[in-house]
C-alpha cells in the first residue's frame, strides 16, 4: 500500500474535533452545593444572550441572589423542560394555585430602572454565572434548578437555585414572554444605520504610514 505523506496531517497544523459528553454527574463546587433560595425572577434580554436574575425580596434590602446568563437556544430548551416539569408536577400533586393579591390591579408596574434602583447586587453576582444546560427537579413545594456549564472534559454546576412551586410557574410565564419578544425581534430586525458621508480627507484607520 502506497502512503502519501502530503495527505497526512502535520503535527504542527491546527486541529479541531467535536466533543460530546453527558451533563449527568456534573461537578458541584462546594460553594454552589447548598444552593440559593429565591422568591422570584426577572428575565432580561441582552444583545446576544438572556439574563435571568433570581431575586430575594423578603427583607430589606431586596437583592439579586443569583444571575444566570444563557444563550437564546438554551432558553428555548429551558422553557420546554420547565413546561414538562410543571405538567408532571400537576399530574402528581394537582393544579398549582396562584395566591390572590388584594388590590393587585391597582399596583403600578415598575420599569426595569425603577426595580433595579431598589435591588442590591453584590460584586460576586454582578457578572453572572454562565449556563448552557439546565437540570430541573421538584418536591411537593419547591423547584430546583441546576445551571450547568457543559464543557469538556467535565461538566460543572455553575449555580443552584431553589424557588417555591408557584414562583416556578411565574418564572415560566416571564421566560415565555421574553422569548416571544426575542423571536419577534428576529422577524423584524432594526434597519442598519446609514453610512456616514465619505470624507476624502479622512485619515485611514489602522497604522499610518502602513506597515508601522
Amino acid at each position: 500500500m502506497t502512503e502519501h505523506p502530503e495527505n497526512q496531517p502535520s503535527p504542527d497544523a491546527p486541529q479541531s474535533q467535536e466533543i460530546r459528553h453527558a451533563s449527568i454527574g456534573a461537578l458541584v463546587p462546594a460553594h454552589v452545593a447548598r444552593g440559593i433560595f429565591t422568591t422570584g425572577a426577572v428575565v432580561l434580554q441582552g444583545q446576544h444572550e438572556f439574563i435571568v436574575d433570581f431575586l430575594l425580596r423578603m427583607q430589606q434590602p431586596h437583592q439579586v441572589a443569583a444571575r444566570i446568563v444563557m444563550p437564546p437556544v438554551v432558553v428555548g430548551q429551558f422553557i420546554a423542560a420547565l413546561q414538562d416539569n410543571l405538567r408532571k408536577y400537576e399530574d402528581r400533586f394537582g393544579p398549582i394555585q396562584l395566591p390572590v393579591i388584594p388590590n393587585q390591579g391597582q399596583q403600578v408596574r415598575q420599569s426595569a430602572e425603577e426595580l433595579y434602583d431598589t435591588l442590591k447586587i453584590n460584586e460576586d453576582v454582578q457578572s453572572g454565572a454562565y449556563a448552557n444546560t439546565v437540570i430541573i427537579g421538584h418536591s411537593p413545594t419547591e423547584f430546583s434548578f441546576d445551571f450547568i456549564t457543559s464543557f469538556f472534559p467535565r461538566s460543572g454546576v455553575s449555580a443552584r437555585v431553589f424557588m417555591a412551586t408557584v414562583n416556578a410557574r411565574r418564572l415560566l410565564d416571564s421566560l415565555q414572554h421574553s422569548y416571544q419578544q426575542f423571536q419577534q425581534r428576529l422577524k423584524n430586525p432594526p434597519a442598519p444605520p446609514e453610512a456616514p458621508p465619505h470624507d476624502p480627507y479622512q485619515r485611514p484607520s489602522g497604522d499610518w504610514p502602513p506597515g508601522l
